[in-house]
């Protein structure tokens, strides 16, 4: 992976918006075709949504893997691509696209311009941004998190968890083993999480506090304690951690403004991933054609066929199906690879799937 900070000009074949799942595999499918990428996201990781919802959630329906972390699966996608040497573009978010000749220009909120002889907009349903705790917000990066990247940074820690969907059970249970203590609290009486996950935390040795809200925060250089009301009581718990997962409000942001066809706030594609722009393409949750299933597995054979078709866009001529991979990859045993290195960038960070 080559990581790059700072306000940069960038030309590659092929400008990948999202790094995400679909947006990774098809960096890295880019690569295979012999064809140079480059991945926008607004994330400072790469992962999108996985990285930044549900890291250490275990996913199912990934094929080949019975079940893997969702942090695994981003830096198994990382490998793949890494004899590619793709260029990561991240902190910073897509906001224009315009023409250059036979191909794009993607230009980022820090300066950054991307020149590119096809698009392929792989961003999830857009821009992602967490719904807050009002009393939260003074102790954001100070002990408030929205997601949680890493279970060791809150180890030893008491931690507080709001909320009542999947995300805070998930994350609540998997705090367990790490935190000294773990308080998970929701406003409602029942939870909207998966039944088995619920039964769970009230089995697990965490406290549960249902018809509450967390109604102030307090701390000096960073956050130590959080008032919840709970009827008519109110508590003061310990807390140098609290995860607010109250759900991401998302809208496609600036694409909307790209002259893509729209169609509930989704790009419509035709069966070749194309858009109605020419050698611009989308992939994954944020594209649309009738029938579509939203799986991460169907994301990653949209990215496949979008790099694919704009390979031969690229370079007239070229077959559309490509080699078979043990033919074309250094090594009978597959490429070698270096370990994952997660890019350090400078500019801002917006959660983005």
């Amino acid at each position: 992976m080559t990581p790059i900070a700072g306000a940069t000009e960038v030309t590659v074949d092929i400008a990948m918006v999202g790094a995400g799942p679909a947006g990774l595999y098809g960096a890295y499918y880019a690569g295979f075709r012999g064809l140079s990428a480059a991945v926008v996201d607004g994330l400072d990781e790469p992962g999108g949504q996985v990285s930044a919802m549900y890291p250490e959630k275990v996913l199912y329906d990934v094929a080949g893997h019975p079940g893997i972390k969702g942090r695994h699966l981003i830096d198994n996608l990382l490998l793949q691509a890494a004899p590619f040497g793709t260029t990561h573009l991240l902190g910073r978010t897509a906001v224009s696209l315009t023409r250059r000749g036979a191909g794009w220009t993607l230009g980022a909120d820090d300066g950054t311009r991307v020149h590119a002889g096809a698009v392929v907009i792989a961003a999830g349903l857009g821009r992602f941004v967490p719904r807050k705790l009002p009393c939260s917000v003074p102790y954001e990066g100070r002990g408030v998190a929205y997601h949680v990247p890493r279970l060791d940074a809150h180890a030893g820690l008491d931690v507080v968890v709001v909320g009542g969907g999947d995300s805070a059970v998930d994350w609540a249970l998997a705090l367990v083993p790490v935190a000294r203590s773990v308080t998970l609290v929701h406003r409602r009486g029942t939870f909207r999480a998966h039944d088995h996950s619920v039964r769970q935390v009230y089995a697990a040795p965490l406290r549960v506090l249902t018809d509450a809200q967390v109604v102030a925060c307090h701390g000096t250089d960073r956050l130590e304690q959080v008032e919840v009301r709970a009827g008519e009581d109110t508590l003061v718990l310990p807390a140098q951690s609290l995860v607010a997962a109250l759900g991401f409000s998302s809208a496609l942001g600036p694409v909307a403004d790209w002259g893509l066809d729209l169609e509930h706030r989704r790009i419509r594609v035709d069966q070749s991933m194309r858009t109605n722009l020419p050698q611009v393409y989308a992939a994954g949750d944020g594209c649309t054609y009738p029938g579509r299933v939203p799986l991460i597995s169907v994301g990653f054979g949209e990215a496949g066929t979008a790099v694919n078709h704009a390979a031969v866009a690229l370079r007239p001529g070229e077959r559309l199906a490509p080699e078979h991979s043990s033919d074309t990859l250094p090594g009978s045993d597959g490429p070698a690879v270096p370990a994952v290195v997660r890019p350090v960038v400078s500019g801002p960070a917006a959660v983005s799937a």
